[in-house]
């Protein structure tokens, strides 16, 4: 399972071949999405509005946990047959806890689907969590968390999390604690997965060449869900009821800013060859305009290309780092930019002026339209081929039917890109990239 680890994806704006896509709702409330594939590999799963934000105080840890116990035996299979269920047939079994849900996904060939979709229902509807299993399986997560805690590119991104949301379930972390954990119960999983886990509370997700009409005769006739009797075919927008805890959906003015030590440099002592850096701001939830221009600017600063403004200023001009990038996640309700790279320690005063230095170019005045082209054009690009990616599209193309209930066209996005405009991008650098919005994190 890959725990707390973030798959790279695709921004949350829009659906793959959204126009051939049916979506199914059930009498018990489970929508299930089905969208057209380009081979013989099918990718599916469950996505779960259960994440770390859905967690009491005394549960944290709890919806990674979950996942976890999840392949750990149902009323009908052993920890050892939901492991071969798919295996045995070539296919793959895993997933992934976040911070607002829980993916379940398998890959397998289309002859398999029936049972790939036997099994995710049985494991996410029917698993039995025996104490027993969870005191061996404890043990096994407390030495993700070591795992986790020597590598501090990672550590440091849900630090920074925690600065950001210091009084919400969202800046926790999605591991939780050794000794948090090993107080867990098989009845405290119960009450969790009785309030979480259940139908309308999730998202059954198929891309492939699959008839859609044979997905909803299997689960028709699954042994979970054949009491619930004939399935409602449904085009609608789903009204998604969600009680994470967390920042409301207030205006993003009404955010306060943050400030920490030394004008909002928090620095830690960890004892690394170099120091790990990341700088940041809250930015906007999904629902907001606002995100699109956030991500276009945070993708001129630091993504993926050799070209990017942050990369160029850091490693080609001056050679002080070997990584740098900028990262934009929206949340449902907020979300969170931040710029990360590892340097010398002699170094990272120098470095953060290079990227303040960055930051202020993009608040001091619209930049020229052929600078918007061009980034318009390569951003166009790279999301036109991170679509090779399927099982990332088929997850994506889940999360956001779970927390939004809607689809948009990559025509449709396209024009929201080119939409945007030079004062668009200005006046959103200017609210995020605030003085006193920027929060830096330091590991020495």
């Amino acid at each position: 399972m890959e725990g707390g680890k973030h798959l790279k994806r695709l921004p949350a704006f829009f659906d793959y071949q959204v126009k051939f896509m049916q979506t199914f709702t059930l009498p018990c409330g489970l929508r299930v999405v089905c969208a057209p594939g380009q081979t013989n590999v099918v990718y599916l799963g469950i996505a779960v509005d259960a994440g770390t934000r859905h967690e009491l105080p005394s549960e944290s840890g709890m919806a990674h946990f979950t996942e976890h116990m999840s392949f750990k035996g149902t009323q009908r299979r052993s920890a050892r047959q939901v492991l071969s269920a798919m295996e045995s047939v070539g296919g793959e079994l895993n997933a992934f806890t976040g911070k607002e849900e829980t993916v379940y996904y398998c890959t397998c060939l289309e002859q398999h689907v029936s049972r790939a979709i036997d099994l995710l229902l049985d494991i996410a509807l029917d698993s039995t969590y025996p104490q027993e299993e969870m005191n061996r399986e404890v043990e096994v997560v407390v030495d993700e968390i070591e795992s986790y805690l020597d590598q501090p590119a990672e550590m440091i991104y849900d630090e920074f999390e925690s600065l950001m949301f210091p009084n919400y379930p969202l800046g926790r972390n999605i591991l939780g604690d050794a000794e948090t954990l090993r107080t867990f119960r098989t009845a405290d999983m119960q009450r969790f997965t009785h309030r979480l886990y259940h139908p309308d509370n999730m998202v059954l997700y198929v891309l492939g060449n699959v008839e859609p009409e044979k997905v909803v005769r299997t689960i028709q006739n699954s042994r979970m869900l054949q009491h619930q009797g004939a399935i409602v075919v449904a085009e609608q927008k789903f009204k998604i009821q969600n009680d994470a805890q967390g920042p409301s959906q207030a205006p993003f003015k009404d955010i306060l800013p943050i400030k920490g030590e030394l004008e909002g440099v928090f620095t830690r002592q960890k004892g690394t060859h170099q120091a790990h850096v990341v700088i940041g701001a809250q930015a906007f939830g999904a629902n907001d305009p606002r995100h699109l221009h956030m991500y276009f600017l945070s993708n001129m600063l630091g993504g993926p290309a050799m070209s990017s403004r942050l990369n160029l200023a850091l490693r080609e001009r001056n050679g002080l780092v070997y990584t740098v990038e900028s990262n934009c996640t929206a949340y449902t309700d907020t979300g969170v930019w931040s710029v990360y790279y590892g340097c010398d320690v002699a170094d990272r005063a120098r470095c953060r002026r290079l990227v303040i230095r960055e930051l202020e170019r993009l608040t001091e005045r619209p930049m020229p339209q052929r600078t918007l082209d061009a980034a318009r054009r390569q951003l166009k690009g790279q999301i036109g081929i991170s679509y090779d990616n399927f099982e990332n599209v088929a997850i994506g193309m889940a999360k956001r039917f779970l927390h939004y209930g809607r689809t948009l066209s990559q025509q449709q996005f396209f024009e929201q890109l080119d939409a945007i405009t030079a004062e668009d991008l200005l006046t959103t650098a200017q609210t995020v990239f605030a003085p006193d919005r920027l929060l830096t994190l330091e590991y020495v």
